[in-house]
């Protein structure tokens, strides 16, 4: 498919509310120049879209996109390796030693080829996504990233303390080259943008906080950051900032947090701490199976979306082993359900509805409008042969979609894939 306006025929299901999943079958979703135009039944079809190619396909299921809000690309190398420790000694025994190697580019070009080849494969339509420190790193990550054709941000990590040598830069030395690489990736790629990325406060000292603030308001680029994952962090975080009166405040100070802002984990966030997420419009990137791999705790999803917080899902590679969005919803269903039984019974669970739209609506609001088969949408979307998924009677388009949020990494086919009206190659 080369065109960007066509039809596609078939099942097709995206999520209308927070609660609620539309799922219409043998009906018509039309894309026109990358942008959803509506989903009619054939018969019905608007005279204006007639002449457009229709892709049939046939009994699949139609989905919108999925949207990984947090990922790291350097630690694919070594995911599923190392899920014995705390954050803490994670980072220090399997991050950053595998990090350091990203200096050398012939080991960048090696990771970063199978990241990329295999995102461009998943349900992934658009990421945001964590590099190195390694400038050259970050922008040959970038160059890969924009070849696969999926949307992302990427990256360039700051860190001036609490880390190895190898991968600390003095504060000014961090702060000019994120501007030297802000100004070399501009208008550079159509689908690959820049963020900002302070690893975490921690590792960043007030000072580099205060020169990435200048840098985002300058280059008027996102923020991505980490956030209340672990109890040790946050009780590191209130001896180097005795000042804020939260961890987020350690941030909000340099104007780091806003709707352009994707905050990962948010585990222990504190009651002042919501209201800061939800006043300034933050994201958060709820990242349920590497939250349970670290020991880090569960996050209460359920309150954040009670309170009218901006939420998606993210996979967290490495510290979540897969890279599947299907395992990153079904975690969160579980991950909910543990914290209703064993924490606060007041948090109902999450259901497979919620978890579809963390996974297409709620990330994909970071990008703008997408996430829905609507007017005025990308037109993101996913065709996906689940009859691999046997069963012994018929099961309606709502129960094979359901069944697809939990079994999807173990027999949902990605057929075809869509990303603003363009078709990924999937070979």
């Amino acid at each position: 498919m080369t065109s960007d306006s066509f039809v596609l025929k078939g099942n097709i299901c995206w999520s209308t509310s927070q609660t609620e999943v539309a799922c219409e079958e043998g009906v018509c979703a039309v894309c026109v120049g990358g942008t959803c135009a509506g989903v009619w039944d054939a018969a019905d079809l608007p005279d204006a879209y007639a002449g457009l190619p229709v892709v049939d396909c046939g009994d699949a299921l139609v989905i919108p996109g999925m949207n990984d809000i947090h990922v790291h690309a350097p630690q694919y190398a070594f995911r599923g390796i190392g899920m014995d420790r705390e954050l803490i000694e994670w980072l220090n025994t399997y991050t950053f030693p595998e990090e350091a190697r990203y200096r050398d580019l012939t080991y960048a070009e090696r990771a970063y080829s199978i990241f990329a080849d295999d995102l461009r494969r998943s349900p992934t339509c658009r990421a945001v996504v964590f590099g190195t420190i390694h400038v050259p790193a970050t922008r040959l990550l970038m160059d890969k990233l924009e070849a696969t054709g999926l949307v992302s941000y990427v990256g360039k990590v700051n860190m001036d303390r609490n880390a190895p040598l190898s991968l600390v830069e003095t504060s000014g030395a961090s702060a000019a080259a994120t501007r030297r690489w802000l100004d070399d990736v501009a208008g550079r790629y159509e689908r690959t943008r820049p963020i900002l990325t302070p690893r975490f406060t921690p590792s960043v000292t007030d000072g580099l906080m205060k020169d990435l603030g200048w840098i985002r308001e300058e280059f008027d680029v996102p923020v991505q950051s980490h956030l209340s994952e672990n109890l040790s962090e946050v009780a590191w975080v209130r001896e180097l900032c005795p000042w804020a009166s939260c961890y987020g405040a350690a941030y909000d100070r340099f104007g780091l947090l806003g709707p352009h802002t994707v905050m990962a984990h948010c585990v222990y966030s504190s009651d002042e701490e919501m209201g800061l997420l939800r006043r300034t419009g933050t994201y958060v990137a709820h990242c349920p199976q590497s939250n349970a791999q670290l020991a880090s705790g569960i996050a209460p999803v359920r309150r954040y979306l009670d309170e009218g917080l901006s939420v998606g899902l993210g996979t967290d590679v490495a510290g979540g082993a897969s890279l599947s969005m299907w395992r990153a919803m079904s975690d969160a269903v579980a991950a909910s359900k543990l914290r209703w039984r064993f924490v606060d019974q007041e948090l109902a669970p999450l259901t497979w509805q919620e978890a579809l739209w963390l996974a297409t609506v709620g990330g994909g609001s970071f990008f703008g409008f997408v996430g829905k088969f609507e007017e005025g949408y990308d037109f993101d979307a996913l065709v996906v042969d689940d009859s691999a998924l046997r069963a012994p009677r018929e099961l309606s388009v709502p129960e094979r979609l359901e069944r697809c949020v939990h079994l999807g990494s173990e027999g949902a086919r990605l057929v075809r894939k869509f990303v603003a009206g363009r078709e990924i190659d999937l070979a």
